[in-house]
């Protein structure tokens, strides 16, 4: 006979007790624990399903990406969906996940895939009203408005679909699991088990998943290991723009990032986001400067701006948004100090324009060039970027992929770059000018006080 472990475990967060108490000793919950058996002893050993093959044997024709049929998600994933593997896309509640993989679901089904689209959190109505909206109809995607874990199965074997999208993880529930949807136990059964069907039937399923106040993926964190590739869709609601990053990515790199706007008839691909962030600038306006940014391997030239206004309060007020605060914090200190710029009773709102977020130090000169030019009035050239990072000594340091970026802001039209002195020879029809110190670049770009 079998000898089993008697143990408590919560219906909550999944953790272990050894005896029963009122509350939870990990989250705190009440309640939550229930007894279960564990079997203890040596398992038995089974012969492997599969034998082991030399490396340089192993067939990779079953693993070769699927194209999604949006150019922009399609960088991201290094060519499309994987058969096999298991996609978790997480964003803020209205960010455009449902849209986005709606498109999805229909280009790959009117490319000739079979595509099932699981709603766990809207009925099939409110999904056909969306796909009508973004003219995404196709006879060979499949709805099912389900949250049993159970019944999505029965689907899978009654569609055998390619593609399967679960929208949400944490929408579906098992109910051999005494806890409720959305619990850590339930997110990570659940995902255990998309996993091990994605596998075994060689579908390429796309799960999505909630995140926190704080921006993080909810659920256990088990739940972004078992999976392959974690994407987060990223976007201001009063900003148009929407970005896709790979934040783990086991069939190619995680530098890509995808960019979108949207728009009535749903998300539209931004081939080119440097012409988008700078359409509406305005020239010869103090306290803008343009900076050549990199987000991942893609180079972003980003406008931004500083405005400094005198204040009689004890402490000045400090504003930074689509930027780093704590970066904003020194860079003021670094101009106060080693630039003779009197910015302590000056209140400082900072930010980078188009709902882009910069937060590399690839855009330190271009922020401090952005304050000194708003505290002396006096507008940067127009054909002017700026490309360095500014250390606590007031020394102007090379950024990586410097190349990259000059070569963007030579294909806009910009005639002029402030660099580091170690910082390679700009592209052709850009002239470098060059400067060691905070204090040489605001005598060279014209802003001394």
């Amino acid at each position: 006979m079998a000898k089993v472990r008697l143990e408590f475990r919560c219906d909550e967060c999944g953790a272990a007790a050894p005896q029963w108490s009122g509350k939870c000793p990990s989250c705190g919950e009440w309640n939550t624990l229930r007894e279960s058996a564990t079997p203890v002893g040596v398992a038995a050993r089974v012969a492997p399903i599969e034998a082991a093959v030399p490396i340089v044997d192993v067939d990779m024709a079953e693993w070769k990406a699927r194209p999604t049929g949006i150019g922009e998600l399609d960088r991201v994933l290094s060519g499309g969906l994987v058969p096999g593997s298991v996609t978790l896309l997480g964003g803020e509640p209205g960010v455009g996940k449902s849209t986005l993989l709606t498109q999805v679901a229909a280009t790959m089904a009117n490319a000739g895939g079979r595509v099932l689209y699981v709603s766990a959190e809207e009925s099939s109505q409110q999904v056909r009203l969306r796909a009508e909206r973004l003219d995404a109809l196709a006879p060979t995607m499949w709805l099912a408005a389900e949250t049993d874990l159970a019944n999505i199965v029965s689907h899978l074997d009654a569609v055998r679909p390619d593609v399967v999208v679960v929208d949400s993880i944490q929408a579906v529930h098992d109910p051999d699991i005494g806890s409720a949807p959305g619990s850590i136990v339930q997110v990570r059964e659940c995902a255990n088990r998309f996993v091990r069907e994605a596998k075994d039937r060689g579908v390429a399923v796309v799960l999505v998943g909630h995140v926190t106040k704080d921006g993080a993926l909810a659920g256990p964190r088990v739940l972004e290991h078992v999976v392959d590739t974690v994407l987060s869709f990223e976007g201001e609601h009063h900003h148009a723009l929407r970005l896709v990053r790979a934040v783990k990515h086991r069939f190619g790199s995680t530098d890509e990032v995808g960019l979108f706007e949207m728009a009535p008839s749903g998300l539209v691909a931004v081939p080119d986001a440097s012409a988008l962030f700078l359409a509406d600038r305005r020239a010869g306006v103090p306290g803008s400067t343009v900076v050549p940014a990199l987000d991942g391997r893609r180079p972003l030239l980003v406008e931004v701006q500083a405005l400094t206004i005198a204040t009689n309060a004890p402490m000045a007020r400090r504003s930074a948004q689509g930027l780093d605060a704590g970066r904003l914090a020194f860079l003021l200190a670094v101009l106060e100090r080693h630039a003779d710029l009197a910015i302590g009773k000056n209140d400082v709102f900072a930010l980078a324009v188009g709902g882009a977020r910069v937060i590399e130090p690839g855009a330190d000169l271009a922020i401090a060039l952005a304050v000194a030019s708003s505290l002396v009035n006096v507008a940067l050239p127009d054909d002017f970027v700026a490309c360095a990072e500014v250390g606590l000594g007031g020394e102007l340091r090379q950024v990586s992929q410097t190349p990259r970026r000059l070569a963007e802001a030579a294909r806009l039209g910009f005639k002029r770059v402030l660099l580091p002195h170690s910082a390679p020879e700009p592209p052709c029809g850009l002239t470098g000018v060059r400067a060691s110190t905070i204090s040489d670049a605001i005598t060279l770009a014209g802003l001394e006080p």
